[in-house]
């Protein structure tokens, strides 16, 4: 062996063990990270910073169980360039099972399917690393370089196959921090917002709402039938049928709506700065909605169209003028409102008490 060749081996060694002391660094500062966010973006910061590597991004298959956790990161302003989700077919038929790191630099162009939203950007080379969560591959971080043999076939990938395993790890440790944190505020079974959180929300837009003198209306829906449709076809059709509703309401709202299961087959929808006039027509479309999409289940090898009927009962601001007088009269003696969320909500309550109420006379 000349000396060229003893450089060279030195060279790389020296190389190989920079790169080790550098994984070594984005793993010890990713391992303490229990949030989503913060996992992804310290993880794309660090991965450019010290390997100097220009596009870096993960791909998410849109069937995984963090799926409702990571969209909205998705939609951020400072993670929509980094993050794309795919579905399970078209990522297979791209990299396969994806057991270990995927390196190429050939026939590129069906990868940039993997590529964040609308962003388009040529690369030499690409390397692809599995993401798993609970034995199942979950998506995939890529990095790639204009360099075509930065990312060449036949590189050594153990570096890279052990930062897959150490993500894949703060991966799971995040997943059961941030669930436990989605139930305590959330309905497990719909996804939305549970009671105890909407009355926390109410409070707060009332008094917003009293304050600014801005509308305010709380709309209280009641499934019509769901006790029929839950005995005739079982608890789990039951679950899948309020699951619906709630996608559909979630669906036809706007981003402003706070949308909260109350109990059993009861929804409670909050519409900041809206009027009761507005409040009808907006349930209106939600009738309208529900009317157009059944829900579509399978009873004895045929497809069975369930429709979801509701009864809904609007109240707002202007529901409580005579209550707001009389509080002013009293407060004349005590100084104390008595006044509050809790009492729109039971004339919402109220209302749809009267709605059901006409339509069982009919």
């Amino acid at each position: 062996m000349d000396l060229n060749d003893m450089d060279a081996i030195l060279k790389r060694l020296t190389e190989n063990a920079t790169k080790a002391r550098k994984f070594f660094e984005v793993e010890t500062k990713i391992l303490s990270i229990l949030d989503f966010k913060g996992l992804f973006e310290v993880l794309l910061e660090e991965i450019r910073s010290k390997f100097g590597v220009p596009e870096v991004w993960f791909t998410i298959i849109d069937d995984t169980e963090i799926l409702d956790l990571v969209r909205p990161l998705a939609e951020s302003k400072k993670l929509k360039d980094s993050m794309n989700l795919i579905d399970r077919e078209t990522f297979s038929k791209l990299v396969g099972d994806l057991s270990k790191p995927v390196l190429t630099n050939e026939n590129l162009k069906p990868f940039y399917r993997l590529l964040p939203g609308k962003r388009e950007f040529s690369f030499g080379s690409l390397a692809v690393t599995p993401i798993i969560l609970n034995s199942k591959i979950i998506g995939s971080l890529n990095q790639a370089d204009n360099d075509s043999d930065r990312f060449s076939p036949g590189r050594d990938t153990s570096l890279l196959e052990q930062l897959g395993v150490k993500v894949s790890l703060c991966l799971s440790n995040v997943f059961a921090h941030e669930k436990l944190k989605f139930l305590a505020y959330h309905d497990p079974l719909t996804g939305l917002l549970n009671r105890r959180v909407m009355e926390a929300v109410l409070d707060r837009e009332f008094a917003r709402a009293k304050r600014y003198t801005i509308p305010l209306s709380v709309a209280f829906i009641d499934l019509d039938y769901f006790k029929e449709i839950n005995d005739k076809y079982g608890h789990d059709f039951g679950d899948e049928f309020l699951k619906h509703t709630a996608n559909g309401l979630t669906h036809i709202s706007r981003n402003i709506d706070i949308i909260a299961r109350f109990a059993g087959d009861e929804f409670v929808v909050i519409l900041p700065e809206t009027d009761k006039a507005h409040a009808a027509g907006l349930m209106e479309r939600v009738e309208s909605y529900f009317n157009e999409n059944p829900l579509v289940i399978e009873e004895e090898g045929e497809n069975l169209e369930l429709f979801v009927r509701l009864s809904c009962g609007v109240a707002s601001m202007d529901d409580l003028e005579d209550d707001f007088k009389k509080d002013e009269s009293d407060n004349d003696k005590n100084g104390e409102s008595k006044i509050n969320s809790a009492l729109l909500l039971k004339k919402a309550d109220e209302a749809l008490y009267e709605v059901k109420k006409t339509r069982r006379s009919r």
